[in-house]
């Protein structure tokens, strides 16, 4: 079993903080569980390219508000809390935050 409290994650080597985003990793793959899972926060005002090439990605967002755009077919979503985006094409996107989206 694994259990693990994000007070414990910030401040680690897993919470990764850039201009854009923060990302606190709550599951990677040392930890054997065949997937992640990050609590992750777009910082409001931001626009940030995203490229998975080589795994999908489902997102749910708890807070916040923004768009996500799909670059090759300039598809814009909004997304605002309560919305869940999958890039099961491992889809070229752009995510813009109104507000700090998690």
């Amino acid at each position: 079993m694994i259990v693990k409290q994000l007070d414990d994650i910030i401040g680690s080597e897993s919470d990764i903080d850039t201009d854009t985003w923060r990302s606190y990793r709550l599951l990677l793959k040392k930890d054997g569980m065949g997937f992640s899972m990050h609590h992750t926060i777009i910082k409001a005002g931001t626009e940030t390219y995203i490229w998975y090439k080589n795994h999908v990605e489902a997102v749910y967002c708890i807070q916040g508000n923004g768009e996500i755009e799909v670059i090759d077919s300039n598809d814009v979503y909004p997304i605002k809390k309560g919305t869940l985006y999958a890039l099961n094409g491992h889809e070229k996107h752009k995510l813009r935050a109104k507000s700090d989206m998690h």
